[in-house]
């Protein structure tokens, strides 16, 4: 019965749980931002890339330029930064990940927040920040 119940399983998770397009594209920008590749971090941001924050109705961030200079200083500033996705869950386009980030700016101090992008052509378009209240 054991032996049954495990085939089933493997079975049954082999069926139709390939990672969508949006998905691969947050996946590779997350690996690229672990790894501190940040060319290749960049690469997954569309020209038009908006950047919000919960709540606002303007982006913080707009346009590819703006988040380069922005994530440049952030990676300088963080030689250890690693985010670990706590929870993730992808809705069409849009992937939304709860993130636990350690080593920001130096800091030993962990912070979490969830991070919503939404995909379109295999760049990321937008992103709203969740940012947890302290």
């Amino acid at each position: 019965m054991k032996t049954l119940i495990i085939s089933c399983c493997l079975f049954f998770c082999s069926m139709g749980f390939s990672q969508t397009e949006a998905e691969k594209v947050v996946q590779g920008s997350l690996d690229a931002y672990n790894a501190h590749d940040f060319e290749k971090f960049m690469s997954f941001f569309s020209e038009d890339i908006e950047m919000y924050e919960l709540h606002e109705s303007e982006p913080s961030v707009k346009g590819i330029e703006e988040v380069r200079k922005r994530y440049k200083d952030y990676f300088d500033a963080s030689p250890e930064l690693h985010s670990k996705i706590k929870n993730r869950m992808v809705f069409g386009n849009k992937v939304i990940d709860y993130e636990y980030i350690t080593g920001a700016r130096g800091s030993k101090e962990p912070y979490e927040l969830i991070f919503m992008y939404e995909v379109e052509n295999g760049k990321i378009v937008r992103t709203t920040a969740i940012r947890k209240e302290k």
